[in-house]
């Protein structure tokens, strides 16, 4: 399609097929191309009605006012059993609600492993009788505990959490250490070494982490993620320089605690060689601003995009803690060694609520030297961020992207705008193996299954509709 307007120069807009846009430039015609798309099929008659709620834009301007207001603080490291109330048995995962028969095998080789770690088995290979029988265990979503976690996502009683508080309401939210790249639990391995390393972190890592949070007292999670896109992180696949902000906080609390010097010292080794290693504060940072939107009626926000190797699942502010769920994705990406798409798993990990809160994939133009690692190129980097802007209700001022002259990361992902544009949120992913015991195998950039956004469209215009009746 393409229309012609006349004003002391003529030029032509053009949308749709680029084939037309193509033509005109070889004739040296000026020409602006236009990014329109129909709206999802079937969603229609949905988005009358929901764009007309009269509560709509209000509830969306409250619940911006309520994400950007947040300002989330590391307050505390503890263990799982504490914060979370986690009791043996228990076990958390990324994404919406899973059972053992539909678990991938990233999932099932990090709950295999986690069984093990808990001394509910010996051998991680015996508990996949243990998780089919359901005797004794029990599975449930990060995000159903105020947590989130990164790919397999598993949580188990004695993992020790970060514990992020936003001093002016006090609500918490928690997500477990990081434990570097490659054979790691959250990819799926569970080998000697692997456990080994976990339970190091727990006897170790998280008591020294505890000690120096306590004395340092809290560290601005927020304002590190904002200085973090100065520096050319996006915080989900790239966390370099906050992972040294991180550990230039906490270093001196460490360095003169009274714990054993070695202790100390292999602690920093881990922390400065795991660039990944403020991910996991990343994530529930992002995860306590996203949870001040939650049940506003009317708002049409999107609050967690989640997976478990099996499904996509997203929450939405105006739906409560409903799952609108669809088959996950494969990442399109490049492979590590020998690997290659045959050996990817689905996507998986709670680490898209960075892009929910809109950096990762969301300011990919602050960090373009993630597409060496994800694919892609650096114009393409630029083009998403300004793409994700389409399907967003806001920018976020204080997570700036320089190169952009300064734009605030585009934030707050509205059903409406995806269900009416087409555009799917762009996520930037580690890929598991889809063997257990495999670990990561890859990284890539991955869309959302589009029918979730149908179907979270049809839950907000069901509930606009119910109103409607009730006040008629």
């Amino acid at each position: 399609m393409t229309t012609t307007h006349t004003s002391l120069e003529t030029g032509v807009s053009s949308a749709g097929v680029g084939i037309f846009a193509d033509a005109l430039d070889a004739q040296a015609v000026p020409v602006t191309r236009v990014d329109w798309r129909p709206p999802m099929a079937g969603t229609e008659a949905d988005l009358a009605t929901v764009v007309t709620d009269p509560l709509r834009a209000e509830a969306n301007r409250r619940a911006v006012e309520a994400v950007l207001a947040v300002q989330a603080m590391v307050v505390d490291v503890a263990p799982a059993h504490e914060v979370l109330g986690l009791q043996k048995g228990e076990f958390l995962h990324a994404g919406p609600p899973l059972s053992w028969e539909n678990a991938s095998g990233p999932m099932r080789g990090a709950l295999m492993g986690a069984a093990a770690l808990e001394g509910l088995v010996e051998d991680p290979e015996d508990a996949e009788a243990l998780f089919a029988s359901g005797e004794g265990v029990s599975l449930a979503p990060c995000h159903s505990r105020r947590a989130v976690g990164p790919m397999a996502g598993v949580v188990s009683p004695s993992m020790w959490m970060w514990v992020l508080e936003d001093p002016e309401d006090g609500r918490r939210t928690y997500c477990s250490l990081n434990e570097g790249l490659g054979k790691v639990l959250r990819y799926g391995a569970y080998a000697p070494e692997v456990l080994e390393r976990l339970r190091w972190m727990s006897r170790t890592l998280g008591p020294l982490l505890a000690e120096a949070v306590r004395a340092t007292g809290p560290i601005d999670a927020t304002a590190i993620l904002g200085q973090m896109l100065q520096m050319g992180d996006e915080a989900h696949n790239r966390n370099r320089a906050g992972t040294l902000m991180l550990l230039r906080d906490l270093a001196p609390a460490l360095v003169t605690s009274d714990a054993d010097p070695s202790d100390v010292a292999e602690a920093l080794a881990f922390m400065g060689g795991n660039d990944h290693f403020f991910l996991n504060v990343a994530m529930p940072a992002c995860k306590l601003q996203l949870d001040a939107a939650r049940g506003i009626e009317g708002s049409t926000m999107v609050v967690a995009m989640a997976r478990n190797g099996t499904e996509f699942g997203i929450q939405v502010a105006g739906t409560d803690d409903e799952w609108f769920t669809g088959p996950a994705q494969i990442a399109d990406g490049l492979f590590l060694g020998d690997f290659g798409p045959e050996d990817a798993n689905p996507d998986i990990g709670d680490s898209a609520i960075t892009e929910t809160a809109g950096i990762g994939g969301f300011s990919m133009a602050t960090a373009p030297a993630i597409v060496r690692f994800v694919g892609g190129s650096v114009p393409d980097a630029l083009a998403t961020t300004r793409r994700m802007g389409e399907i967003t209700l806001a920018e976020n001022n204080r997570w700036a992207i320089p190169v952009l002259e300064f734009m605030g990361a585009p934030t707050g992902i509205d059903v409406t705008k995806v269900c009416r544009t087409s555009i799917l949120p762009q996520i930037n992913t580690g890929m598991a193996g889809r063997l257990a015991g495999v670990g990561q195998v890859g990284a890539g950039l991955v869309t959302p299954p589009g029918e979730i956004f149908p179907k979270a469209l049809a839950a907000l215009a069901t509930r606009t509709r119910s109103r409607a009746d009730r006040s008629g």
